[in-house]
This record gives C-alpha cells, sequence and structure tokens, in this order.
C-alpha cells in the first residue's frame, strides 16, 4: 500500500502555538532548506500529518456529539469512560465558553493554518528553476498548500463562523476577529474561503484513475470544498446558493475535475486498500507507527472484551464509552440479563414531528449493512454490534461485561440507560434517558472500518481516513433537486448510491421508516450513507433548521435528576462561542452572539 511518508520538519512546528500567539525564535531559513523538488514535497507532506492529527478527533466530537446520531454513553459514576462531563454537554446542548472540550477542540484547530501561511511565505521566496522544478511545478504545491488552508478554515468556519480571525501571515501579530459584527465576519470568512479555493484549483492535479492523487488535495478535493460551501451558503452567510451548488456538483459528476465513480462494494471505501477505490476522493495516509488515526474510527464503540469478539491480539485500547443515539426508550419491562425491552417504544413512532434520531431502526431491515460485524470468506459483512455478543465472530463463548455490569452477559441493547440486575447502581430504568446516565450494554456499536482476522497480517491502523468521497457528490446533487422540486430526480440520485447495499436493486427503496420523499427523506439519506464519518452531521441539520430547533431522543421527553431537557434549544447553540481562554489571550477576538 502506497503511503506519503510524513516528515516531521523541526522548523514547522516551531512556529505555530495553540494559542496563536507565541513568537518563532529561530528556525531554517526557506533558502537552506529548500534544494530540491523532495524538499518542497517532504515539507508538504508534514502539514497532511498535522491536519490527520487536528482535524479527526476534536472537530468529530463536536459536529457528531451535538447531533442526533452518535452518543458519549457514560455513567456519571467514576467508572471508564466518564470524563468529568466534558463531552456530555455536547449531547446536551449545554456547553459553555468554559467547557473544556471546546477550548481543546480551539487549540487543535490553528497548527495547520500557521503551518500553511509558513510554507505559502518560504515558496514566495523561492526560484522554480533552482529546485529542478517547472514553474507549473511550484505553482501545483502552492495550490495545494493554499487548499489544504482553506479546508482547514471550513473546518473553523464552521464551528465559530464569523468571530474567527482571518490570518495568511508568516509569524507576526495575530488579528482579532474576522468582523467585529458576527455576521459580516461571516461573510467575510466565507468570501476568503471560497476566493481562496477558485483561485487556485486550476493549478492543482487531476486524479485519472492512476490513484496518483487520493493522498492530496486535488481539483476535486477542491471543487467539493467549495460545492459544501454553496451548500451550507444560507446556514453560513443567510443567502441561499443551492442553484449555483448544483451546477457545481454537476460538472464534478461529469469529470470536469478528475475520474471517479462509485464503489460497486461499499467496503472498498473502508478496505485496507481503499487508496486505490474509485470512490475515494480524498483520503488522509495512516500507518501504525507512523500516523493513525485507529483510536478515532472503531475503539470508541468497542468493548474492552473486543479483541475476543474479533478473535486477534489487541494492539488498541477500546474505549467503550460511545454508542448510536437509541432507537427505544425505556419504558415497559425489562429483562434484567439482557437490558432490551420488547415492549420499549421506538422514537421514531413517538410524537416527534421531525422523525430524527433511532439510528439502527431508521435503516432498512434489508440493508446488507444492518447485520452484526462479521467475517466471511475473506471479507466482512455488517457494520454494528447489537444483541448478545460472543467470542469469535459471534461464535464462541458469551462475552462478559464489566464495569458497570461486571460479570454479566455482554448485551448492547438499542437504549440508553441504567438496567436491572446490577444491585450495585439503585437506579431505575424507565425515567432515565440521558447520555451522562448510560451504563456499559448501552446503545448499537458501530465498527466502520474493517477490523481484520489476525490471520489476514492486516493492521485496520494501517487503513487511510478518507475525508471526501464520490458519494457526497451525488448527495449534494440530490438535495439541491429535492430543494428546486424535482424529487423524482433526487430519489434517482439517491438510489445510484443506494443500490449498493441491498441483494436486489429494486429492494433499495426500501427506505425503512421515513419513506416519504421529502426534506427529512434526504437528511435520513445523508444520516445513513455518513454515519459517524466526521462528514458534519451537525451542519446538515443545521440546513434543515433541525439542530437546535428539531427534536430526537430525550429532549423534551425526560429529566435528568430534576434537570429538564426543552424539546427546542437556544438558537444561540449553532454556533460555538469562542473559549474564554482564547479571548484572554487575544483581546481583539470578538465572542460569538449571546454567550
Amino acid at each position: 500500500m502506497k503511503k506519503i511518508t510524513y516528515i516531521i520538519l523541526f522548523f514547522a512546528f516551531a512556529l505555530v502555538g495553540c494559542d496563536m500567539n507565541e513568537q518563532v525564535f529561530d528556525r531554517i531559513d526557506a533558502t537552506v532548506y529548500y534544494q530540491n523538488e523532495a524538499s518542497v514535497k517532504g515539507a508538504v507532506a508534514a502539514i497532511y500529518g498535522n491536519a490527520a492529527m487536528s482535524y479527526l478527533e476534536y472537530f468529530w466530537y463536536l459536529n457528531e456529539f451535538s447531533a442526533d446520531q452518535v452518543v458519549w454513553r457514560v455513567w456519571n459514576g467514576g467508572l471508564w469512560g466518564y470524563d468529568e462531563g466534558e463531552k456530555t454537554v455536547l449531547s446536551t446542548h449545554t456547553w459553555t465558553a468554559e467547557s473544556k472540550i471546546i477550548r481543546s477542540t480551539w487549540e487543535t484547530a490553528w497548527s495547520t493554518i500557521g503551518l500553511c501561511n509558513t510554507l505559502l511565505g518560504d515558496f514566495e521566496r523561492l526560484e522554480a528553476a533552482s529546485l529542478g522544478m517547472t514553474e507549473e511545478k511550484l505553482n501545483a504545491y502552492i495550490a495545494e498548500v493554499r487548499t489544504l488552508r482553506a479546508w482547514a478554515y471550513y473546518n473553523c468556519f464552521e464551528l465559530w463562523g464569523g468571530a474567527i480571525p482571518l490570518y495568511t501571515a508568516q509569524g507576526g501579530e495575530i488579528p482579532g476577529s474576522a468582523d467585529k459584527d458576527f455576521q459580516k465576519g461571516c461573510e467575510k470568512v466565507y468570501d476568503f474561503i471560497c476566493g481562496e479555493l477558485d483561485a487556485c484549483y486550476a493549478d492543482l492535479p487531476q486524479e485519472d484513475g492512476s490513484n496518483a492523487t487520493r493522498n492530496r488535495m486535488n481539483q476535486a478535493v477542491n471543487r467539493m470544498i467549495k460545492m459544501r460551501m454553496l451548500l451550507n451558503g444560507e446556514v453560513f452567510t443567510g443567502k441561499a446558493r443551492f442553484d449555483e451548488c448544483a451546477e457545481l456538483a454537476q460538472e464534478l459528476l461529469d469529470g470536469k475535475y478528475g475520474t471517479y465513480q462509485l464503489a460497486n462494494d461499499y467496503r472498498d471505501i473502508y478496505h485496507i486498500e481503499n487508496n486505490t477505490c474509485p470512490e475515494v476522493v480524498m483520503a488522509f495516509s495512516m500507518e501504525n507507527g507512523q500516523l493513525n488515526a485507529g483510536w478515532m474510527r472503531d475503539m470508541p464503540f468497542l468493548a474492552y472484551t473486543y479483541s475476543e469478539y474479533f478473535n486477534f491480539a489487541s494492539t488498541q485500547s477500546a474505549w467503550n464509552c460511545c454508542c448510536l443515539a437509541p432507537s427505544y426508550d425505556n419504558s415497559g419491562t425489562v429483562n434484567p440479563t439482557h437490558g432490551y425491552s420488547e415492549g420499549a417504544v421506538c422514537f421514531l413512532d413517538a410524537p416527534y414531528n421531525d422523525r430524527l434520531g433511532a439510528v439502527y431502526e431508521r435503516f432498512s431491515d434489508k440493508d446488507i449493512r444492518k447485520g452484526n460485524y462479521t467475517w466471511d470468506n475473506g471479507n466482512y459483512n455488517g457494520i454494528f454490534l447489537r444483541g448478545l455478543q460472543r467470542a469469535a465472530w459471534g461464535t464462541g463463548d458469551v462475552l462478559k461485561a464489566d464495569a458497570d455490569r461486571d460479570g454479566m452477559e455482554l448485551y448492547y441493547a438499542d437504549q440508553v440507560g441504567q438496567f436491572p440486575g446490577a444491585t450495585t447502581i439503585g437506579r431505575d430504568l424507565e425515567p432515565v434517558m440521558s447520555p451522562r446516565w448510560g451504563q456499559t450494554n448501552s446503545g448499537v456499536r458501530l465498527v466502520r472500518y474493517p477490523i481484520y482476522p489476525e490471520t489476514e497480517g492486516k493492521d485496520f491502523q494501517d487503513i487511510d481516513d478518507v475525508e471526501f468521497r464520490w458519494a457526497e457528490v451525488y448527495y449534494t446533487l440530490a438535495e439541491c433537486k429535492l430543494r428546486a422540486g424535482d424529487a423524482p430526480a433526487a430519489e434517482q440520485l439517491v438510489l445510484q448510491v443506494r443500490k449498493r447495499y441491498f441483494k436486489n436493486e429494486a429492494d433499495a427503496k426500501d427506505y425503512g421508516r421515513i419513506n416519504t420523499i421529502d426534506e427529512i427523506w434526504m437528511l435520513d439519506q445523508w444520516g445513513q450513507e455518513f454515519l459517524s464519518e466526521g462528514r458534519r452531521r451537525r451542519t446538515d441539520l443545521r440546513r434543515f433548521d433541525k439542530f437546535t430547533q428539531g427534536q430526537w431522543w430525550f429532549f423534551g421527553r425526560t429529566s435528568d435528576d430534576g434537570v429538564s431537557y426543552p424539546a427546542k434549544r437556544d438558537r444561540k447553540y449553532e454556533w460555538f462561542p469562542l473559549p474564554a481562554s482564547a479571548l484572554s489571550v487575544n483581546p481583539e477576538l470578538q465572542q460569538n452572539p449571546n454567550y
């Protein structure tokens, strides 16, 4: 498997501090370090390593835990998974500017931008001929770094809007927010990102089917970032840009910016050789011992005994603290051993007019992904873990739970709460649905990237982490068509992707419980296709005005030790606040409205 070697450069990491206020006291002069194309390529490769580490974890937390599909499940009793409520505030929409999780995200956010600024400043002083390069080649590297910076800015903009600084200098004093007026700041940042993308995409290489650009920013990636900006234009600036978005998505599908196609087998997207998959537009190169995101893919969802299930020697510690948002509430009689109520009410059957949450039950029963993860004849089947868990891929002895259900049979219930049978807990099941009270058997688990049997000699930590893939273009165009009143065209685009998840193509029209072709159907299709991939479920909800105004799971339905959660949340939570620590360091920053 071809990998980019991440060269961690001393001079690069000396340039940027977490608080964006450090001075550079020493560095290698650009004219000394850059001697040939290999040195330029090495400097660019270092940014990819930094970007992957900066954005694959904390940005995932803020965008997924705050939405309706993934939960940080933890019993508030000091056992494994308890993090002093750091991530629980995301699920409950109770974060503040003092929240540790927001501060941590901010502190990881800016290093990539700083590194990009440094390299762009260096490249301006270089002459292509002296490096044995053509001007065209050097311009391609410059465009690659500019696109990386635009992508990093997009990620920050999604969270903090117009309150972030616009900083493109190499060193010097860090400016304040883009504008003192938050809305004007949003418009300035939006225009900056789009302008950067438009200015440099033509200098980038195109993927021609040789797989040479799947680990790099290329023309299609650049245009897909622009596509995301247009799709969310109304969220970001108050101005809808769906027609323009549809035009760009169609250009992508027409092959104007590179050669791609949907994978016939969805498993190829996540396979250890996914850098050859025609659907992968860009993936961060991963290699165990060099750079890997294994702890963020599957480990948060898996029990401590996961190596017994997957029948191999463990190389990563499981977290056992994440699960899918439950489909069922905690009413009815519950089997004390298995913790699952056959009489419980599915939230999709509850009086919620938005039909959100209930992740597992939104999948059609005919969908081949809905089964438990198993290994068979050199490949895996299913992406979930639900029900009674047995060793050796579900064929061996029943696994035992630990922590708050120590010694009991491990059974993953499609509920989140405290379950009878653990007498030391002493809490009733029925009223408790908050993630803050979820025991270790709460919730269906997800195995998105394959974990291989030991006999395969493959480490899942070597699988490249997919950031952009072709299905997103289909779904983007489908949503634009739907918003324009062409529901049949939207459905056909979605079906081109969905058909690979069913044994018979005709079954792809089985949409499960959400089967009316409307905006909620579209939102549901987004959620199923990109479940837990970090593609910003929060932003999808915002685009349909459901993030704070919609209802799912426990909001408006239960209480957590007397604390009631409203059916609708304050709109201020549609943007995250700047952390108080950042404001204290840079008084020119302007806090987001209402914080």
